[in-house]
C-alpha cells in the first residue's frame, strides 16, 4: 500500500509559478514509477509528466519547458515545479505510483486526493 498526499496548489496570474509535492508513505520502495496528471471540469484526466525510477523523466507536450518533475527519495516526496503557467493549466493536479512504468497514461494504481490549481488571465 502506498499513500499520497499532495500539498502547493492555489490560485495564480498567468505566468505566475507554483510548486506542487506529494509525500508519499508506505511501500514506496516497491512502487517507484511516479506521476503528476490534472483534470479539468468537464475532461478527462490527463498526464502531465512523469518519473522513471532512475530519475528519467517524460513530460506532455502542453508543459514541455515550463514544468520540471523531480523527487527526493531521502523525503519520499515527488515535486511539480511549474512555470509560466497559462490559465489552460488550470485544474485539479494528482499524483500518482506504481510499480510499472505507466510514464503518461492514468493507469497507476495509487493515487492521491489532488491539489487545486487555478490560473487566472
Amino acid at each position: 500500500q502506498v499513500h499520497l498526499v499532495e500539498s502547493g496548489g492555489g490560485s495564480v496570474q498567468a505566468g505566475g509559478s507554483l510548486r506542487l509535492s506529494c509525500a508519499a508513505s508506505g511501500y514506496t520502495y516497491g512502487n517507484p514509477y511516479m506521476g503528476w496528471f490534472r483534470q479539468a471540469p468537464g475532461k478527462e484526466r490527463e498526464g502531465v509528466a512523469a518519473i522513471d525510477s532512475d530519475g528519467s523523466s517524460t513530460y506532455a507536450d502542453s508543459v514541455k519547458g515550463r514544468f520540471t518533475i523531480s523527487k527526493d527519495n531521502a523525503k519520499n516526496t515527488l515535486y511539480l515545479q511549474m512555470n509560466s503557467l497559462k490559465p489552460e493549466d488550470t485544474g485539479m493536479y494528482y499524483c500518482a505510483a506504481d510499480q510499472v512504468a505507466w510514464l503518461l497514461l492514468p493507469e497507476y494504481h495509487y493515487w492521491g486526493q489532488g491539489t487545486q490549481v487555478t490560473v487566472s488571465s
